[in-house]
């Protein structure tokens, strides 16, 4: 059986889009105003008062890959595939994970790495759109095996080490002290409820705005980013929550086993 390896290349590009949000908070020259809250000593204290975008950012980095696990939501650009990624996903220092994704809306991928084996459940939409290059009749066989059956193999071998690695939360964001960036500040704002202080990052012609909380761990909670060349919209959430990392129950087809 030819073995889809669309499921490695969605793992790269996940990998490479979490870690721009993070690096692209790192500090640097800001000049946006740094004596927010100075004026007046009878309103109640703003947070990151008197910080420059910078001082947040680097808050907001700290904090962030200091976490031992979140969840990432939204939408990534697919460079292989020219369209988008769409995911949900819990990850972990351990190397766990759990959640799903999909390919341009075309089905759903459902991914979880537990301990040293990655399972994996398609459904037929998912299956049928990463079928290029095969024959009706190929494809129509690999639909018929693995459409709706859960699916394992050894997180060590070849075409499971990038989904491993992306399953690894340390390894998702190894890359976040390695950028200098000049973060400015923006206006107050919430997500999903959460107040937040709003940066601006660019980086040549591309943009980013970044979301860090205001209240408690100066996580990073939500990042948009206009560059054309790796478009995303994402959010962060679920920081230092259990990772529901279970194998799945019932009869699972073992990919290893099948021989590739």
């Amino acid at each position: 059986m030819r073995r889809t390896r669309r499921t490695t290349l969605v793992a790269l590009c996940l990998a490479a889009a979490a870690t721009a949000t993070v690096t692209g908070c790192q500090s640097g020259s800001d000049k946006a105003d740094t004596k927010a809250g100075s004026k007046s000593d009878s309103k109640p204290k703003e947070a990151f008062a008197g910080l420059s975008g910078g001082e947040i950012a680097d808050r907001a980095v700290k904090a962030t890959t200091g976490a031992s696990s979140l969840r990432m939501k939204g939408d990534v650009s697919d460079d292989e595939a020219g369209g988008t990624i769409t995911l949900d996903m819990a990850l972990d220092k351990k190397g766990d994970c759990a959640g799903t994704m999909s390919m341009g809306g075309d089905g759903k991928a459902d991914l979880i790495k537990t301990g040293g084996t990655i399972y994996m459940k398609y459904d037929e939409a998912f299956l049928r759109a990463q079928s290029d290059g095969q024959s009706k009749a190929e494809t129509d066989g690999v639909v018929s095996m693995l459409a709706g059956k859960w699916t394992k193999m050894s997180a060590k071998g070849s075409d499971a080490k990038d989904i491993a690695g992306f399953c690894d939360l340390d390894s998702v964001l190894a890359g976040a002290g390695d950028v200098n960036s000049d973060a400015t500040r923006g206006k107050p704002s919430t997500v999903d409820g959460t107040p937040a202080i709003v940066l601006h990052e660019k980086d040549g012609k591309d943009r980013y705005t970044l979301y860090v909380a205001s209240e408690g761990e100066p996580y990073l909670l939500k990042v948009d980013s206009t560059s054309s060349k790796d478009p995303a919209a994402l959010t962060f959430s679920d920081y230092d929550k259990p990772v529901d990392a279970k194998a799945p129950q019932g009869k699972i087809l073992d990919l290893d086993a099948l021989g590739g």
